[in-house]
Formats: C-alpha cells, structure tokens, sequence
C-alpha cells in the first residue's frame, strides 16, 4: 500500500480528524506510545466516519450504501478505492500492521446500522449489547495495537469499559438523539418509570425521567466498578487501552449537576481537567 499513497500524509489526516471529531480518545492517545498513537488515531478516525453516516446523509439507505463501502473496504474489495481515502488507507495499514481482527471492524459496521433508523431499543440488554458491539470493541482494538498485535487479554475489563461508555454517550446525546427522533433509552426502562417514546421525542421532562436517567448514571456506574476489578488481573497494554473510560465519572457527576434540566445538554467538561484526569488515571494504569 505504501508504494501507493503516502501513509505519513494519510495518518496525519486521521490525527486531525479524531482530535476534531472525538477529543476525548485523541487525548487519551497522548498517553499512548508514540509508536502506536498513528494507529490509535486511525482506529478512532474510522469510528467516527461509521458513528456520523447517519448525519451524512438524508435517506436511511444512502447510510447503508456508505457502512457497505467500508464493510467491502476493510475486507479487501475495494483496493484501488480504499488508498484514495486517507482514513481507509491508515486503517488498512493498522490492520496489516497490528494483525487486527476484520471481523470485529465488520462487525462494529453492522451494528451502526441501527443509528440509521428510528427504531425502539427494546431492552437494557440490547442497549448493552449495542454499546459493546460499537464501544467495547473499539477497547479491545485498541489493546491489540498498544500490546503491538499480540493479543494482552482484558476483554472482560474492555467490555464492561465499552458498555460505561457507551451508556454515558447514550446519556451525554440525548438532547441532541431526542430532537432528531431517535431514541437510546431502553424500552423496558421507560416502561418502568411511566414513560413513553413520544415522552423523550417531545422532551417532556418529569419525575418519571429524571429517575430513569439516574438509573442508567447507576447502571454505567457499575459497569466502571466491574471495569476496574477486571482491569486489575489485565496485562498493562490492556488497561492503558481503557484510559478513555476514565472520564466517565467525571460526566456521571456533570449530568447529575444538571439533572433539573435532562434535555438542556448534560455540560462538558473543560479540556484542562480532562487532561488532568486522563494524566492521574495514566499514572495509575
């Protein structure tokens, strides 16, 4: 691939991209090997094109047709296509180079098809299963290229990391997820606190939300709790690749802050002290 298209240019792309589109990980990567952060940086830069398909694009359909070009791209049926993407270029490259697993890549596609669509998410364990699929996944990866392909263990401690985040993602989105139409809450959730999928569509706030918002704060909460358990017994690659994990907390608390206002925006937190965090916890890893 290297013969042709320039990989430096292609890798400094995807650098700018995830420091753009998804700081939090682009920080944590700061932490990070100098060696890997390339890679890391492409592995994050590809999530973020199969995260925003859905605001890409205007028709459910169009967002396929683009998931698709990606599924074929990392599978190697689009060569000639893939070097004149610079994110697909670098990320071909960190595959061949870490021996990154395609399947898990497809996978994580697959699954980005739900964002494309209006559907209900039945269940706490479907959304669990959602988060993991698109989440933890990106943990475990993350600990291949950091372990420099060999395979460092800690898929329990990344999984449980995948979920947290995932689920303080679902609660950080919502107002932006509730205006477009498209609800994360679980429906077995809302039915147990009264509420309907016209409640959150409508942004209706109640005492019913407010205590299933805070269920799903405690729910993320012990997936961080059973992260830092397994984490324990985990090679050090494995648990520098959960560094990201660590801001969850800090979210939890910043949406508990607002919890008078669930559809106001949950508050981000200052870049200063995601730095400090993502140091304090890096020294701890």
């Amino acid at each position: 691939m290297s013969d042709v298209v320039d990989l430096a240019a292609a890798y400094a792309q995807c650098d700018a991209v995830a420091r753009a589109g998804d700081k939090d990980r682009w920080l944590a990567t700061l932490f990070a090997p100098a060696a890997h952060r390339p890679a890391l940086a492409a592995l994050y830069a590809f999530n973020l094109e199969i995260a925003g398909a859905r605001a890409r694009i205007r028709e459910p359909m169009a967002g396929e047709i683009r998931l698709q070009w990606w599924r074929e791209a990392i599978e190697g049926r689009r060569p000639g296509e893939a070097v004149g993407h610079p994110v697909a270029a670098a990320l071909l490259d960190a595959i061949a180079r870490y021996r990154l697993p395609r399947k898990a890549l497809t996978d994580l596609i697959a699954a980005r098809i739900f964002d494309l669509y209006d559907d209900p998410m039945p269940s706490g364990a479907d959304l669990d299963g959602y988060c993991g699929e698109t989440q933890s996944s990106l943990f475990r990866l993350a600990a291949l290229i950091l372990a420099d392909g060999a395979d460092p263990g800690g898929a329990e401690a990344a999984g449980h990391a995948g979920v947290a985040w995932g689920l303080v993602g679902v609660l950080r989105a919502l107002p932006h997820t509730s205006a477009r139409g498209q609800v994360y809450l679980p429906g077995d959730l809302l039915g147990r606190h009264g509420l309907t999928r016209a409640d959150i569509v409508e942004r209706r706030d109640s005492p019913g939300l407010r205590a299933a918002l805070a269920e799903m704060r405690a729910r993320a909460r012990d997936h961080l709790e059973a992260m830092r358990g397994a984490a324990a017994a985990a090679a050090p690659a494995a648990r520098a690749a959960l560094l990201p994990a660590f801001l969850c907390p800090a979210y939890l608390a910043a949406m508990e802050r607002r919890a008078a206002a669930p559809f106001s925006g949950a508050g981000e937190l200052p870049q200063w002290r995601r730095q400090w965090i993502l140091w304090r916890a890096a020294r701890r890893l």
